[in-house]
Order: structure tokens, then sequence, then C-alpha cells
């Protein structure tokens, strides 16, 4: 027996990985669920119907990214698009004049400038859990400014930590990899790691959330199931 999530208006699917794991997913909106969007997975993905796509993430450079191209086909067919957190965020900033719809801080970031690159979201993950190995330069910049916000590093000690976060290729971008990079004092690096303890931000996972909860008011999800 397998479970076919269909509802009475839409069937929806969604791209996700390290963002937000399916197992975390499923807590919030029990649909279809499948690894991060790579070039063609979305025009492989109108075979089976879809009302409504959503992309949170996808691959960035190991793949050809997803195109603007196959999003617009889908759009053109009636298919809802919804995108944020991470490579859904930066394709719904370039497309939302077309339809897309963003959904989240990341997305906002981009369409307003403050971030333009991939770089800002791509991390490196375990191909076979979808697990995050490294940190997300956006996440690391919310989290420098919570930081500063409290208290708990000057303006300098903040440049400091942003620009060797940048400069630090994403794969290899940790904390403790800024942290040995950046040149800070000790003390400041023990501050520092006492308020990611408990103030640690992860702002594509809290987009991601969000954006599965505004699919969720869409409709109200029911399943049928089909032997």
């Amino acid at each position: 027996m397998r479970l076919n999530y269909l509802n009475s208006n839409k069937r929806i699917i969604v791209f996700t990985g390290p963002s937000l794991q399916p197992k975390e997913c499923e807590k919030i909106l029990k649909v279809d669920y499948r690894p991060p969007v790579a070039r063609g997975d979305v025009i492989k993905a109108l075979k089976d119907d879809p009302d409504v796509i959503v992309i949170i993430d996808g691959v960035f450079h190991k793949e050809p990214a997803v195109s603007h191209k196959e999003i617009l086909q889908a759009i053109k067919k009636g298919v809802i698009m919804v995108g944020g957190a991470s490579m859904g965020a930066l394709r719904a900033s370039e497309l939302d004049d077309f339809g897309m719809v963003g959904i989240g801080k990341v997305y906002h970031d981009y369409r307003d400038g403050v971030i333009e690159s991939d770089d800002d979201v791509a991390v490196v993950i375990n191909p076979e859990t979808l697990e995050q190995l490294s940190e997300a330069l956006i996440s690391m910049n919310y989290t420098f400014k919570e930081a500063i916000d409290k208290g708990i590093i000057n303006q300098t000690e903040y440049d400091t930590l942003v620009d060797t976060a940048k400069s630090i290729y994403y794969p290899k971008r940790t904390y403790e990899r800024v942290f040995k990079d950046s040149g800070l004092e000790i003390e400041v690096i023990k501050r520092f790691k006492r308020f990611l303890e408990q103030n640690k931000i992860d702002v594509k996972r809290e987009d991601a959330i969000t954006v599965l909860e505004y699919v969720k008011t869409m409709n109200n999800i029911k399943f049928n199931k089909i032997l």
C-alpha cells in the first residue's frame, strides 16, 4: 500500500533537504517530498500533474541548478510555484514578477538586494542523508547581527567575522573555521561560543517552516490510500 498525498483540490510537491529534512517537514504538512531540486526536476514533476510545486532546497554547483525556463513553464501550465529559504528564495526573487510566490526573510533579502549570490545560501550536504555539513553564510550573518545587537561583539569584531566567513569557500564554511581564521582574541571567541549555544540562528530552517505553514493554509490536506 502506498500513500498518495492528494487533496480534493490540490496535489503538492516539495523539494527540500538540508534546510528542513522531510521527516521534520511531515510534522507540518504531509505531501510529496523530493530531494533538492536540480535542472529538469520541475519538468519531471509536471508529469505528476501537481497543482503546487514548492522549492526550498536545490543543487547549486555539482549539478546544473533548476532553470528559470522550467519554472516559467510550470507557471504557464497553471501550477502555483512557491519558493523560500534557499534555492527557492533565490528563484522566487528572480521570478516573482512572473508569478512565483516568494516567502520568508531570505526571499526578501534577495528581492531587496541585501544578498545577491547563491553563495549566501549554499551549503555542502551528505548526499545520502541530506544532512547539512557546513553553515550557510546568510544564517551566520543573522547570528552575527544578533550578537552585535546584544553587545556580545563590537562593530570591529562583527566586521571581522563577516569578512572572514565570506572569504571561506562554502563547503568549508563552519563557525570553527571562521573562529580559526578570524584572528580574534581567545576571550572574544569564547564569549561568542557561549552566545552560540542558545542564540544560533538558522534562518533557512525558519523560512522553510514558514513556507510550509503558508502552503498548509492553501488547503486542508487529506489523504487517499491507494492499494
